[in-house]
């Protein structure tokens, strides 16, 4: 059965370490977590030159892996064997490569801890090797997390540090850099580099350090739309436009989709407490008024309009139907049909 990336690495942090991880999934972070922390801290520098080895999928098979994992270690209770890229190794997911590492997983090297590093795939859980990977290995199925996730996590994440951060803040954090865990622990650990005491981590902070401009930003675009500030929104357009390495329209675009999405569902919700709300949208309760404020400027159907244009600019962004029209140019068109 799979297990979660917390349990793992709670389990590393105390010292327990198992015969065979199996880390496999389309979320790479968790994976390169576990295994980071394995290659890192199961052995010492000393133990390490003679006794951890890491191979890459595409160089090798199953036998070789297995050759590997079947050594004893020098001058250490432990080896580690860590194989990179797994998902490449030739003869996994065939007959004569699976039996091998079923035998093996079955009855593990005690004093080896092997670590594969599944990327972007999954193995077949129907098949013999898929269910005996799950009951002789740790295994974990490391998944995307849902984008209502992420404020969480980032939350989760300060947590670990030591700090706290309050939702807004995270709020930004997960809309601006995306689902991208890895690129979020590296913009967070960035920041708190910066930081000499513990404090609580605040918009201006992420504005700070994080590389969000203060006034010129997609969730201030979004602040705009909802209040119809006609001139402030042409004035974002404008900055998105001179600087459009730096705000690239098709994550706009997905921040307004998402926003407006929601904002439907205000619409045809049945329990309309700022809880129930807070509950149907999977966002944190500290937000439900800006989708509330939404609701209250932008009818059904025009939300729906919205949706119908924000689609439509998805489409002509990504080349379909436009051989011409430039970013700028088409988040100008989507707004003023947003605000008119």
């Amino acid at each position: 059965m799979a297990v979660s990336p917390e349990s793992v690495i709670k389990d590393l942090k105390s010292g327990k370490y198992a015969p065979v991880y199996f880390l496999q999934g389309e979320e790479p972070y968790f994976i390169d977590t576990i295994s980071d922390y394995i290659e890192k801290n199961c052995l010492n520098e000393t133990e390490k030159g003679f006794n951890q080895t890491i191979l890459y999928g595409k160089d090798v098979n199953i036998s070789t892996v297995m050759q590997n994992a079947r050594k004893f270690p020098m001058f250490s209770d432990k080896q580690v064997v860590i194989v990179k890229e797994a998902q490449e190794i030739s003869d996994l997911g065939k007959e004569a490569g699976d039996k091998l590492l079923d035998a093996y997983i079955q009855n593990p090297l005690a004093s080896t801890v092997l670590v594969f590093c599944h990327k972007y795939k999954t193995v077949d859980g129907r098949k013999a090797i898929g269910k005996s990977l799950e009951k002789h290995t740790v295994f974990v199925n490391s998944k995307k997390l849902y984008d209502n996730k992420i404020p969480e996590w980032v939350d989760g994440y300060f947590t670990d540090k030591g700090f706290k951060v309050n939702p807004r803040a995270a709020g930004m954090i997960s809309e601006y850099i995306g689902n991208n865990l890895s690129r979020i622990a590296n913009e967070i650990d960035k920041l708190l580099i910066n930081l000499k005491e513990k404090v609580v981590i605040d918009e201006a902070l992420v504005e700070k350090y994080v590389g969000i401009s203060k006034e010129y930003n997609v969730f201030e675009l979004q602040n705009t739309l909802v209040k119809r500030d006609v001139l402030k929104a042409n004035r974002i357009l404008k900055y998105f436009e001179a600087d459009p390495k730096s705000n690239p329209a098709i994550p706009i675009i997905v921040t307004l989709f998402n926003f407006y999405t929601k904002v439907l569902m205000i619409h045809a919700a049945e329990d309309k407490s700022e809880g129930g709300l807070a509950k149907l949208l999977g966002v944190n309760p500290f937000f439900v008024k800006d989708y509330i404020a939404a609701a209250k400027s932008y009818p059904p159907q025009k939300v729906i309009n919205i949706i119908h244009y924000i689609r439509q600019a998805d489409l002509m962004l990504k080349g379909v139907d436009n051989v011409s029209v430039g970013e700028g140019d088409i988040l100008k068109e989507l707004v003023f049909k947003i605000l008119h």
